[in-house]
Parts: C-alpha cells; sequence; structure tokens
C-alpha cells in the first residue's frame, strides 16, 4: 500500500472519525470490535487505489459500514446507512449526494446481500468486509453462536456452525466477491477445498471452540 494514503485524508476527518466512530465498535458482538473496522479500512484503502475515487469518502464508507449495529445485525446495513444520511458532522467534508452515494454504499456491503453493490464504493467496502482468513472465520461464527444463542450445547452449535459455513462460504454460496484486484478470490477457493471435508471441518471448530473455551 502506498505509504501516503492515509496521509492524503483529510486530517480533521481522521480525527473525528478515530475519536468519535471507531470507538462505537468496542460496544459490538466479538466479531465488529475495533479489530475488524481497522481491518476493513485498511483493506479499503488498499484497494481504493485501483480506481479513481475520493479517498475520504472510501475511507468514511469503511468506518461506517457496521455503526448499525447498536440497532441489532438483521437490518444494520439500512441502519448504518441511514447514520451515515443522518450524520450533520459530515457536512463538515462532504456534499448530499457524497453523502447519499456514501449511504448507499454503506447499505449495500452486507455479504448475504444477492445485489450487486450500486456504486464503486459499495464493491470496495463490500470486497474489504470480506476476510477470508479460515482462522477468523470459524472463530467468530463461534463467537455469534454462543453469544445469540447460549441455550445451545456444543453439538447444537456445531450444526448451527456448519449450515453458515456452507450457507456463506462452499460453491454456490451467497457470499459475492466484487474487486477483481482482491486477494479474496484465491483466498476463498483454498477454503473452499477444506470444507468440502466435513472431518477437516469438524477440525477447525474443535480447535477455536478449545480456544475460546480457554478464553476468560
Amino acid at each position: 500500500m502506498k505509504s501516503d494514503v492515509f496521509e492524503s485524508i483529510d486530517s480533521s476527518l481522521q480525527k473525528y472519525i478515530q475519536e468519535e466512530i471507531i470507538p462505537r465498535y468496542d460496544d459490538f458482538d466479538a466479531g465488529h470490535q475495533r479489530d475488524h473496522v481497522l481491518t476493513v479500512i485498511k483493506q479499503s484503502m488498499e484497494l481504493a487505489q485501483y480506481y479513481d475515487v475520493d479517498i475520504n469518502m472510501v475511507y468514511v464508507v469503511a468506518a461506517y459500514h457496521d455503526v448499525g449495529l447498536v440497532a441489532g445485525r438483521e437490518r444494520h446495513h439500512i441502519v448504518s446507512g441511514e447514520i451515515v444520511q443522518a450524520e450533520v458532522q459530515l457536512r463538515q467534508w462532504f456534499d448530499e449526494e457524497q453523502i447519499h452515494v456514501m449511504a448507499q454504499a454503506v447499505e449495500d456491503h452486507r455479504a448475504s446481500s444477492s445485489k450487486e453493490p450500486r456504486t464503486i464504493y459499495g464493491k470496495i467496502v463490500a470486497e474489504a468486509d470480506r476476510v477470508i482468513d479460515p482462522t477468523l472465520i470459524v472463530r467468530r461464527t463461534i463467537q455469534y453462536g454462543q453469544a445469540h444463542y447460549p441455550q445451545f450445547g456444543k453439538e447444537e452449535h456445531y450444526a448451527r456452525f456448519v449450515e453458515h459455513i456452507m450457507e456463506k462460504y462452499a460453491k454456490g454460496g451467497y457470499l459475492k466477491l466484487w474487486i477483481p484486484e482482491s486477494p479474496n478470490a484465491h483466498r476463498l477457493c483454498e477454503f473452499q477445498q477444506r470444507i468440502k471435508d466435513l472431518k477437516e471441518l469438524r477440525l477447525l471448530f474443535e480447535k477455536e471452540w478449545q480456544l475460546l473455551a480457554t478464553i476468560p
């Protein structure tokens, strides 16, 4: 990544995002905390270099993409877009058309959406949000299940885990990739090969399940 990418972002905008928006992620579930949004921002900046885009807008879309989790997971992408649209402070740096585009991009990032993002901004953040890291995918899937289905036993969690992994990541799954310059396509192919073997999938689950059990 070019060393001056973050330097090209408006400094006052960076200060606002870092002090007022990033901290909101500290209150979300384990898979969507500060480390997650910082990763999405970093990867969005990297992908943005391939396109003629406003880097400030890319930065904002990445930073706000999951803030709607404050209202729950199901509509979080819509709520995130509504938050962008309503954010008075953003008018210091952007006009109404830019804010509308950013709100659309935030709405379009969700992995389960069957529709192609309406703009390049939506495609960039959607791609950056798709972190194809087997360990991270397995861990976050387990953590989500533990947080939302505390009444489940281990085998019930495993059944939910397998269902989610197959629906989202297996060939024909709902996860869609939008940016050809992203390394995600190769990583996804490798992961698909691994999860075809249910014994391998069970081993991945067991390793992370045991690890999470040791965390206070």
